[in-house]
């Protein structure tokens, strides 16, 4: 290896005992100006501070949700000080968003009225093709699809001049460029670029009832009390975030045509809210995608397990795959048990072992299931990406689940027999 270029194989073999560089020391220590603990109080009053508003619109239920979270990352003993001084950051920024959204509403309650219509709705494991799908789907046109820097703060806290840099988006890219220099193997798992097409749980996120939380920390407490309730009042909630966002790309309004445009969404946590979804969106078309969650384990504990360097202290590789190995059982058992919500006029199933196989086929058979056209000029565009983006060109990490975390991959093919069952996912390994 030469300069700053990545080796083409990656072993990231310090998941036990990182490596901390002067820069991961400090990010683990967080800001000197922040408090590491907060109450529902304090991080309301930072919000409308921030603000200079104090309307959070209807209670959804997101104050008792906050306070669950807040007491789960009190119980977290393994977070650094700065991981647990981001996550507060995290919750202080989405209710100051909530504060713009609903102050904006209230300005203009004609968005109220914006039709979501026919959203095309991806939903799957962590790790199991669905960044790669709508980031590549997200190339036609004539599809709504969400930017990672708009998901963090849809509505602008000034105005923007035309021509000039929107200063969230430039804030996204500042914090995203530093996390990856902090963690430059990233991009070879899961690239987070500003521009980037986003999960819109990030938008559910204001409403407290997102799972983002439980990247960022092992919240059992948490999880309990969310599938225990509940979420259709917050996929309500992420629709309003979606016309507000509908309102500002149709020129506020001015531009009916483009408003009409169809979104593109995607979230892991959708695979546990089928019903919800439903509720909300009844019209969508279901694109559930499917891989062997061993797997999916693999590489989902190998990414955070990398990124816990700066939010845990000790790492705790195995205690990492237990947690998550859990929570996926619990993921999938729901959409099992939810599937058939979703009829086959509006659902399609894409085993990953498919979709790598026929990628453009499996293209068109969501196009013709989602009643959309595929001209010339959208297949070019689509094979572009494609040819943009191979994969593994960042650098393709080695997986060792049994060595690196202790896993017992037969029991755990054991544990997941319910889904094999169900889901003809290829066995990787």
């Amino acid at each position: 290896m030469t300069g700053s270029a990545l080796p083409a194989i990656i072993r990231i073999d310090d998941m036990a005992d990182p490596a901390i560089s002067p820069e991961l020391a400090a990010a683990r220590l967080g800001p000197s100006d922040w408090p590491d603990r907060l109450t529902v109080t304090e991080v309301l009053d930072r919000a409308m501070a921030e603000t200079g508003l104090s309307d959070f619109g209807p209670d959804t239920g997101f104050r008792e949700r906050l306070a669950v979270i807040l007491r789960a990352l009190d119980e977290d003993a393994g977070l650094t000080r700065g991981g647990r001084i981001t996550i507060l950051q995290g919750a202080v920024r989405v209710m100051a968003n909530r504060l713009r959204i609903e102050d904006l509403v209230k300005q203009h309650p004609e968005i109220l009225g914006i039709p979501i219509e026919r959203p095309i709705v991806i939903a799957g494991l962590p790790r199991s093709g669905t960044t790669h799908l709508v980031n590549w789907l997200s190339r036609d046109d004539r599809l709504h699809a969400l930017t990672l820097w708009e998901s963090e703060e849809p509505v602008p806290a000034i105005e923007v001049a035309p021509g000039e840099i929107d200063p969230r988006l430039a804030r996204s890219a500042a914090v995203w460029g530093a996390f990856g220099r902090l963690l430059p193997h990233m991009a070879a798992m899961h690239e987070m670029a500003a521009t980037d097409i986003h999960e819109d749980n990030e938008l559910m996120f204001m409403d407290m009832n997102c799972y983002n939380w439980e990247f960022q920390s092992r919240l059992p407490r948490w999880i309990d009390h969310y599938l225990a309730h509940d979420r259709r009042v917050s996929y309500a909630y992420e629709k309003k975030v979606l016309q507000v966002i509908t309102w500002y790309r149709g020129d506020r309004g001015r531009d009916p045509e483009r408003m009409r445009r169809r979104w593109l969404l995607k979230s892991p946590q959708h695979m546990e809210n089928l019903a919800a979804i439903k509720a909300v969106f009844p019209d969508a078309t279901m694109v559930i995608t499917h891989r062997d969650p061993v797997d999916v384990l693999r590489s989902l504990t190998t990414m955070l397990g990398y990124s816990d360097r700066i939010r845990r202290d000790p790492t705790d590789p195995p205690g990492l795959a237990r947690h998550w190995a859990g929570r996926i059982e619990r993921l999938l058992r729901e959409c099992v048990a939810q599937r058939d919500v979703w009829g086959p006029d509006q659902s399609i199933d894409v085993l990953f072992h498919d979709y790598m196989a026929d990628q453009e086929g499996m293209a068109r058979r969501i196009y013709a299931l989602a009643g959309l056209d595929l001209p010339p000029a959208t297949e070019a565009k689509l094979r572009g990406y494609l040819a943009e983006n191979p994969r593994h060109a960042a650098g393709k990490v080695i997986y060792d689940l049994e060595g690196t975390f202790g896993s017992d991959v037969a029991a755990l093919r054991r544990q997941f027999a319910f889904y094999y069952d169900r889901f003809p996912v290829e066995q990787e390994g």
